[in-house]
């Protein structure tokens, strides 16, 4: 069984994957892993410890990867593969600029790419919006914006009731009050700038781009499902399978 570990600025997202589908995924603050809870964490979900025999982590939060890469390898047994510009050589893909991209866009990337197998873009609702182009094998681009909660957070600040509005799509674009207000302006602003985005990327290329939705937030603008081709919340986990695939 593979265990997969996904280290973001927000959360650490976990899977185990095995029989050719992820069996369970589950996910904790990043900050809580640094507390030590990771052990209650594992011990909740993987039941049969012997079980895991390959490891592979990605990481954007580089303080963090060699404390996870140390517990893990002392719970299993199993000294983890973490995926870095080393492993770029290995797939179908041309990664541009490899030191500067972080290894969960090209996971997206690669994932995206073995799904349709030529020309398409990832949307990653994440602590940042993401936009990765993958055009002629290879990562053309990457465009980011603050990501759904982080808008949130930022327009909030220190106030507790702007802290507490739900990320619920309201029916109405016009908000009748404080919470349907911000939940328009934002979610509703959201659904423009993704809609739009694919758009002008899409002219500047001037073809039709096969775009796929991941992220933990990629269910909750509605509206856009419309706007893609799939939706896939364990995009990333499946890239890091590939990439560990390839490089094993």
């Amino acid at each position: 069984m593979l265990l997969a570990a996904d280290i973001g600025n927000t959360n650490v997202v976990f899977g185990l994957y095995s029989e050719g589908q992820w069996q369970e995924v589950w996910r904790i603050d990043t900050k809580d892993e640094a507390q030590g809870k990771l052990y209650h964490s594992l011990n909740k979900h993987v039941k049969e410890p012997g079980e895991i025999k390959d490891i592979v982590i990605s990481s954007v939060v580089p303080f963090f990867t060699p404390i996870l890469t140390k517990q893990l390898q002392q719970k299993f047994g199993v000294t983890p593969y973490i995926i870095g510009p080393q492993s770029y050589p290995h797939l179908p893909l041309e990664i541009l600029r490899p030191e500067q991209i972080g290894t969960d866009l090209v996971a997206d990337a690669t994932a995206a790419y073995h799904k349709f197998n030529g020309d398409c873009m990832v949307v990653d609702f994440g602590t940042a919006l993401t936009f990765i182009i993958i055009a002629n094998k290879k990562i053309k681009g990457v465009n980011i914006a603050p990501g759904l909660k982080t808008a949130m957070k930022a327009l909030a600040g220190n106030a507790v009731k702007l802290q507490e509005i739900p990320l619920k799509l309201p029916d109405s674009v016009i908000g009748t009050d404080t919470t349907t207000a911000i939940q328009s302006g934002i979610l509703w602003g959201y659904v423009g700038l993704v809609e739009k985005m694919i758009e002008r990327i899409e002219k500047e290329l001037s073809t039709e781009l096969k775009v796929v939705a991941t992220g933990g937030l990629s269910k909750v603008l509605e509206p856009l499902h419309d706007q893609f081709d799939a939706v896939e919340p364990n995009l990333t986990l499946d890239g890091m399978r590939l990439i560990y695939e390839a490089v094993k």
